[in-house]
């Protein structure tokens, strides 16, 4: 709940206040619950009282039991039970709903307006009966002596639909070209219609002929130049039998007597926004006026303003609960809002434990939505060090990011740059002394930040080239803080300023000694007050005699970089793949034996070698593969040397004669033969 305080009126928010994301579940919910204090004070004084989208309009029945509420998307409707403070139904619709109005006293009965020119009959088990219109319908009001259902929209005609019957009536036909709002009085049962045109047209119900006609414009008939639109009629509201309020589309609030065709007062909401809609306070004598920004609370005698309620989402449609100090808005968010004034009445019996509240409140100030969760990009986390905690419960991934408790984001940012806080206070301490500085009588030469930036920009003034960007630049405040903010420093090791044109390319090493020489000494703003028409000497200064020449040497610079940045490319990433390669060979290998095995793990990775295919066997063995730049793979063998070879060939030699030496020579044997006869 939060409590503002505008002119000494009491206004209590009842939907502010600390909500929680949708896809907690309910036991951590119920666990913050009990730790958080703040949400445990939390009021929910209907529960799930909002809309997946928006809301469009909310009304109550006339029996003061049930709430109803329209929004998107999908398209739908709610009713609430006060009396059990709980959602009772929902239904979805086709289309989006324009307006809706009750026929019976409680939900049973409801006619729906919707932006295909359907209109919808619901009852109390659902959908009964629809139809469509001729024209795109934009207001419309029941009237309860001739169950008569009065629809305007886009066209000149008033629709009668004649819910006794069933059928449609005689239109009324309008002097006007649309029709957008139109209002019943309770007492006389007058149909008052407010025009595209900025004209209310009174019909008597009885007789079916219009009885009045008047031009609300011809009051800004003086202010039609100053006004961004027109004053057309987007509002209206009676008040008893006589009073009318009347919204316009320029930011005014006119209220009327029926008798007479001139407001008696005028009210201007001072932002030109179209009023959507006008309520009178039935005890007290104020008026309750909406725009698309504010509510405004003011005395109708004499435009006082009592109070105003500030939106944080644009307003769409104002529901007053009759006898009591509760409203409820319509707007561009998911909640639909809830204010209690206790000045303009008591809670309603379904809520009088308000009343009880209220005087233990204090102010206290509205809290963002998860102000518990911090949300956090990838980048963001590799530089805390918690991207290992991805795909854990600690992290909630939401579209390019995820959500992290605010609590461990603090410890990780306090680990990941512990002296954070000194660097920012001596920061801060450096900046308020350079303030101080500014006021002595100051030397100005090179700036601290970008020095080769403002050489460049004074060589390009000095040598009559780019004379207005130059000294723009150098003199203009916008740019004040490239030269002394260290934030705005160029940072000359990037990839991205070295392949571009370097900002000294045309600036040499011999040219900008001379320069700082030459600035030595001098005031900074002297050299940026040289008459425009001076030229450089030959001596300091040797200029291009053409433009091919410099054109020829900016290409020749940038195929320089070029190549220079494409070779330190692949020698980056030729060294990341072999620290990558060596690390996996270092990473020992663990198995995990069960009770009742052998280990057998080289006999088991002597068979998966051999089993392996070439490209495995070649990935293992590093060191005779290598890689080259362009793509393909080189395996080198080691070859014996000449040396080597001679060497071998003796061993070979002195072995071959020891041989021989054991070897008995078998010349000296005969054999002889017995013969035997």
């Amino acid at each position: 709940m939060q409590v503002s305080d505008l002119n000494n009126v009491k206004i209590y928010n009842l939907s502010a206040g600390k909500s929680l994301p949708e896809w907690l579940s309910e036991r951590k919910r119920r666990t913050l619950l009990k730790k958080d204090v703040d949400i445990r004070r939390r009021i929910e004084l209907i529960q799930d009282f909002d809309m997946p989208g928006l809301s469009t309009s909310i009304r109550v029945s006339k029996d003061g039991q049930y709430i109803l509420a329209t929004g998107i998307y999908k398209p739908r409707v709610k009713c609430f039970d006060v009396n059990n403070l709980s959602l009772k139904f929902e239904r979805c619709f086709d289309s989006e709903c324009v307006t809706f109005e009750i026929l019976s006293d409680d939900y049973s009965k409801i006619v729906f307006l919707q932006c295909d020119r359907y209109v919808e009959f619901h009852v109390a088990h659902g959908r009964y009966y629809r139809l469509r219109i001729p024209k795109f319908g934009r207001d419309m009001k029941y009237h309860y002596p001739s169950c008569d259902l009065y629809i305007v929209g886009s066209a000149s005609d008033i629709y009668r639909l004649n819910l006794e019957r069933g059928q449609f009536l005689t239109p009324y036909s309008s002097e006007s070209s649309a029709i957008n709002r139109c209002e019943i009085n309770p007492v006389h049962h007058l149909l008052i219609c407010g025009t595209q045109e900025g004209r209310i047209e009174a019909w008597d119900t009885r007789s079916k002929s219009l009885v009045g006609n008047f031009d609300c414009a011809l009051n800004f008939v003086n202010d039609l130049n100053q006004l961004q639109s027109f004053p057309s009629i987007t509002a209206l509201k009676f008040n008893g039998a006589l009073q009318l309020g009347v919204g316009t589309a320029t930011g005014h609030v006119l209220l009327y007597d029926i008798r007479s065709n001139k407001p008696f007062y005028i009210k201007d909401h001072m932002n030109e926004l179209p009023i959507k809609d006008v309520e009178f306070h039935k005890q007290e004598e104020f008026v309750y006026s909406m725009d698309g920004s504010t509510v405004k609370i003011w005395d109708k005698n004499n435009g006082k303003l009592y109070t105003s309620i500030e939106a944080k989402s644009e307003f769409n449609n104002l529901c007053i609960v009759p006898n009591t100090g509760l409203l409820f808005i319509a707007n561009e968010n998911t909640k639909m809002q809830t204010f209690y004034i206790p000045s303009l009445g008591p809670a309603p019996k379904w809520a009088s434990f308000l009343d009880n509240l209220t005087e233990e409140l204090e102010e206290s100030n509205t809290e963002t939505v998860y102000d518990d969760y911090k949300f956090v990009t990838k980048t963001e986390l590799e530089n805390l060090g918690l991207d290992h905690l991805i795909g854990t419960n600690l992290l909630r991934a939401y579209m390019h990011g995820y959500f992290i408790d605010v609590r461990l984001y603090k410890k990780a940012r306090d680990v990941a740059n512990p002296f954070e806080f000194d660097q920012y206070r001596k920061q801060k301490i450096r900046q308020v002394i350079e303030n101080d500085r500014e006021a002595r009588v100051k030397v100005d030469k090179l700036p601290k930040v970008n020095k080769d930036l403002a050489l460049k920009l004074i060589n390009d003034k000095i040598t009559n080239k780019k004379k207005n960007n130059s000294s723009s630049l150098l003199t203009d405040n916008r740019f004040k803080a490239l030269f002394d903010n260290p934030e705005f420093e160029i940072d000359k090791n990037a990839e991205e300023y070295r392949f571009l044109n370097p900002v000294l390319s045309r600036l040499d090493k011999n040219k900008k000694k001379e320069l700082k020489q030459k600035l030595v000494g001098e005031e900074f703003e002297t050299v940026q007050e040289e008459d425009k028409d001076q030229k450089s000497s030959d001596d300091d200064f040797e200029s291009d005699d053409s433009s091919d020449d410099d054109d020829g040497a900016w290409k020749e610079e940038m195929k320089k970089q070029h190549k220079i940045l494409e070779r330190e490319k692949r020698i980056r990433e030729k060294r990341e793949e072999i620290d990558k390669l060596n690390e996996e060979q270092k990473a020992p290998k663990f198995f995990e034996l069960r009770a009742g095995e052998e280990f057998k793990g080289a006999h088991n990775m002597k068979r998966k070698l051999n089993k392996a295919s070439l490209a495995e066997r070649l990935q293992n063995e590093d060191s005779s593969v290598k890689m080259h730049s362009f793509g393909n793979r080189q395996m080198t063998f080691s070859v014996s040397s000449k040396a080597r070879e001679a060497a071998i060939n003796e061993k070979n030699k002195r072995h071959r004669e020891e041989r021989k030496k054991l070897v008995r020579p078998t010349f000296g044997i005969k054999s002889s033969k017995k013969k035997h006869f």
